[in-house]
């Protein structure tokens, strides 16, 4: 096992100060399960054993169960957003529909019992004693038979079964693509609970939070079937498929069903995928990682499915250097799903792609290996820390991977972020996940304007510093869950700027960057460069002055609530304070144009105003005469 787990598992998690400026502690869960699985009726049964540790200051008189699977019913809270809402996700939908499609319909609506989704827990103890509980939608409400004082700890047992719903949102059977079974998000999982108190969200689209653990895992399913999961495989020998070490000597299976038993240590999800055609190959990463890759039998995919596997090894080398160390002995490729979601150790996406598509979504979904399975935010409070996160550094290792070179590898989202700061339908990043008014209001919120929080920082403070600041988060946040204020302060310490002003209007309003060049004025033997902040966001200002000679030169404008200077090639002037709406600076030369961050990285929202030129200034004032 990598050195990074165990030196963890050394560390007492009451001593590191955190979010709240109190001693940081986190929950410990330990996890055994066995499940059967019928592949005909798609109907599961399942024992779980889970040992949980109340490392937290208060005492716990109840506890609380995700039950996922019950989303995928008519009647569910899932089914109701997605029958309301004015941009319906195209995969639960039919006709690909928008609210002002007439033949718009919801998958979810017209399941019969035989193919809706379901898991119900039969019984549960603690430490031996009944509890009260109660489903409540897809929330397992528990009542302790004891409460569960600080420090102390307790085993509950349970029995349950489900039932896998037609393939409908990440989990699900049969997919589009052929494959039978994909296994996320299917056991009773313990909900969270932290310095905030529980995280029991209903599931309605999005969730990801859960306590660390490791997880004992016995899947048993018809002997035909090829598994990939969380975890490592404990009885290869007796699995085959591939999976075996070279040279042994498979045993044949009794009966008509095969036993897989997994391993995860240190995670806070558990995922599995299952299919009769798939393909497994291995290929070993610089690191020592065990990269898998399982997708089916298919003529027409196997090419790019074999030309991603290298890539994927640049891509796991890229995430080592530019955050931190792969901890974990293998990682998992898969088809299944509906389109890339990520795992713990793996990743499910759809296998029918081109070979830029397959790479692209494979980069974005690896790099979650980190952001949020490694730095595990609370995705329903925080989306923008693990999808934007994700956005920025999957978009730089795409670059230099597939060796497009670009001037600015986000540029795309700073254009998703501009849309959405113009449209007027923006809500502050600190929106619950399921509580945007639109989709496509949570994806350009989370993903472009989380990206361009990264990419902007490097703007603020320097890209040195920012590369510095991702690894030192590695460094202090992995297995651990991190708050935004844990991230900046982070930023602070390693560049020495103050940075609170950043986190705040950008993530908690939606104040927008709008500067621009007011006027250009000659006074006797001096010109006079005025700007204007026209919005409500402050930033420091880089700035481009060309001179009539041919010649230019660039000027930094410190923003006096940083308490700081950005290290620059520049001219450093006096810092503008906030509170003034223009900003003067004077020149010995005649100027031809006047340009306000022309390297691109500054999201300001209006770009118009950004740049002045000579002549156009001329031909207007010319116009008015």
């Amino acid at each position: 096992m990598r050195r990074v787990i165990l030196s963890f598992l050394l560390i007492s998690v009451g001593l590191v100060s955190a979010q709240n400026n109190t001693s940081y502690w986190q929950q410990e869960v330990d996890y055994k399960m066995n499940v059967d699985m019928n592949v005909e009726t798609f109907k599961y049964t399942g024992d779980q054993e889970l040992e949980y540790v109340n490392n937290s200051p208060d005492t716990l008189n109840r506890v609380f169960y995700h039950l996922f699977f019950n989303a995928f019913q008519p009647g569910s809270e899932m089914n109701a957003r997605l029958e309301s809402i004015a941009d319906p996700d195209g995969r639960m939908v039919t006709n690909s529909g928008t609210r002002e499609n007439p033949d718009f319909k919801s998958r979810i609506t017209p399941l019969t019992k035989e193919h809706q989704g379901y898991l119900h827990v039969k019984s549960l103890t603690q430490d031996g004693k009944e509890v009260k509980m109660e489903e409540v939608g897809t929330v397992l409400e528990v009542e302790l038979a004891e409460a569960l004082l600080p420090g102390d700890k307790t085993t509950f047992k349970m029995s349950f079964e489900g039932q896998v719903p037609d393939q409908v949102r990440r989990s699900g059977r049969n997919s589009s693509e052929g494959v039978a079974l994909s296994m996320s998000q299917w056991y009773p999982k313990l909900a969270e609970y932290d310095f905030q108190g529980w995280h029991a969200d209903p599931y309605i689209a999005r969730e990801f939070y859960g306590v660390w653990g490791d997880f004992d895992v016995k899947i048993s399913i018809d002997k035909n079937y090829i598994l990939g999961s969380t975890g490592y495989l404990q009885n290869a020998d007796e699995i085959g498929f591939g999976y075996e070490k070279e040279g042994t000597k498979v045993k044949k299976a009794k009966g008509d069903k095969l036993t897989w038993h997994f391993k995860a240590p240190m995670v806070h999800d558990f995922t599995w995928a299952a299919d009769p055609e798939y393909i497994h190959d291995k290929l070993t990463a610089s690191d020592g990682t065990v990269l898998h890759f399982l997708y089916k039998d298919n003529n027409s995919i196997k090419d790019n499915w074999k030309a991603l596997q290298p890539k994927t090894a640049e891509l796991l080398e890229f995430y080592n250097v530019h955050i931190g160390p792969y901890p974990w002995d293998q990682y998992s490729v898969i088809q299944g799903g509906d389109g890339g979601m990520e795992y713990a150790m793996l990743t499910l996406i759809t296998g029918e792609r081109s070979l830029g598509s397959l790479i692209g979504v494979t980069a974005h979904e690896m790099a979650h290996a980190w952001f949020q399975h490694l730095m595990g935010t609370n995705e329903s409070y925080h989306e923008w820390m693990d999808e934007g996160f994700t956005s920025y550094i999957s978009d730089l290792a795409m670059d230099e991977v597939m060796g497009t070179n670009k001037e600015n590898p986000n540029d795309g989202n700073y254009r998703g972020y501009r849309y959405l700061a113009n449209s007027g339908k923006e809500q502050p990043q600190t929106t619950h996940a399921d509580r945007y008014v639109m989709n496509g209001l949570y994806g350009a919120s989370a993903y472009s304007k989380g990206a361009v929080f990264l990419a902007q920082l490097g703007y603020v403070i320097g890209e040195e510093n920012l590369a510095k600041t991702l690894n030192r988060y590695y460094d202090e946040w992995k297995f651990k869950h991190p708050t935004p204020n844990d991230f900046i302060r982070i930023a602070e310490k390693v560049s020495g700027a103050e940075l609170d002003w950043y986190l705040m209007d950008w993530t908690q309003t939606t104040n927008t960057i709008d500067y621009g060049v007011k006027a250009v004025e000659k006074t006797g033997d001096s010109t006079q460069v005025i700007l204007e902040r026209i919005g409500l966001m402050p930033m420091p200002i880089d700035v481009t002055v060309a001179y009539a000679d041919g010649t230019s030169e660039d000027f930094y404008i410190p923003l006096e609530m940083m308490r700081w200077n950005k290290e620059t090639a520049a001219k450093t002037l006096k810092d503008w304070a906030w509170g003034f709406p223009t900003y003067t600076f004077a020149v010995n030369k005649d100027v031809s144009a006047v340009q306000i961050d022309k390297s691109g990285r500054m999201a300001d929202v209006a770009m118009d105003n950004n740049n002045w030129q000579a002549n156009a200034a001329e031909t207007s004032e010319d116009s008015e005469n």
